[in-house]
Order: structure tokens, then C-alpha cells, then sequence
């Protein structure tokens, strides 16, 4: 069976950072799939699921209320290894193109005050599980040490 794109990352090289994942033409318009990398691979600990689970509601809300991003934005949600999430827009857009949407998102975690969207029992399907003050500290974190003065090696998968 052909190993799947993502799995061919060197993972023992990736650091944390913005990268393109893929890009897919649908219909004769470019998809494009983000890998929004939060953790070290395999060398620092994982996001835990309260605060993945908080990033990925307040994320997705920003981004489907963006006056610009709104209409582009087809999936944000978190990777299965807990080391980020993968956004996908509708678009050909490079990682260093969707750095500013990013800290624009990354500091709206991190300065979220209230109730998150849709942490609800009728609104999603374990509500329970979120954690706002970890979200906040972990997106603070990453717009702190990655986003803002990001650097090429942090925006080209290692080769």
C-alpha cells in the first residue's frame, strides 16, 4: 500500500512551525492543506485534548467569520498525533502568504475571554472536554516562539 503524502515527512527532522501539506486541484481551483505544526515531533509533549479541543472550536469560528478568509476556509481541525491541525483553504497559497491570518487567530485564542462557541451539549458532541485557559497559553506560546518573526525553516518541510 502507497504510504499517504504526510507520513513521508521526515518527522525526526520537522520542527514546529507553518508548512504546506499538500496542494489539490478540485473542479479547476487549487485546495490547499496547511500543517499548522504546534509540537516537536516525537520529542515534546502532545497538546492534550482539552485545549486541542478549545483551540479547534475558537479556531474554526474565527475563520468561518472572517471578512476575508470566510469563504475560503474548508477545514480546521486538529492532526490525530496531537502535534497541530491542518487547515485547508480553498486557494494556491504559499505558508508565508497565510502567516498573517495566522497570528490574527492564534492571538484571538490567546486573548479569548467567554464562553466558547458551540460548548454545548446540543452543539457538539463532548463539550466537556475543553480546556480555555490551556488553549490560551498554548496558542499565546505558539504565536510568541513561532508566528510572530517566523523563520524560513519554520515555513519548508526539512528535507
Amino acid at each position: 500500500m502507497k504510504k499517504i503524502e504526510s507520513f513521508q515527512i521526515d518527522h525526526e527532522k520537522l520542527i514546529r512551525g507553518v508548512y504546506v501539506s499538500r496542494k489539490d486541484v478540485v473542479n479547476d481551483a487549487f485546495i490547499t492543506t496547511y500543517d499548522i505544526r504546534m509540537k516537536v515531533p516525537n520529542r515534546e509533549p502532545v497538546i492534550n485534548t482539552g485545549e486541542l479541543h478549545a483551540i479547534e472550536h475558537l479556531g474554526a469560528t474565527f475563520l468561518r467569520n472572517h471578512e476575508i478568509y470566510n469563504d475560503d476556509t474548508i477545514y480546521f481541525g486538529p492532526m490525530g498525533c496531537r502535534t497541530g491541525f491542518y487547515l485547508i483553504l480553498k486557494g494556491d497559497r504559499t505558508s508565508k502568504d497565510i502567516v498573517p491570518i495566522l497570528v490574527e487567530m492564534f492571538q484571538f485564542i490567546a486573548d479569548y475571554e467567554g464562553e466558547i462557541p458551540g460548548c454545548d451539549a446540543v452543539s457538539c458532541g463532548n463539550y466537556h472536554d475543553m480546556s480555555l485557559p490551556m488553549a490560551k497559553y498554548e496558542a499565546k506560546k505558539y504565536l510568541e516562539e513561532v508566528l510572530i518573526d517566523i523563520k524560513e525553516e519554520n515555513l519548508l518541510y526539512p528535507e
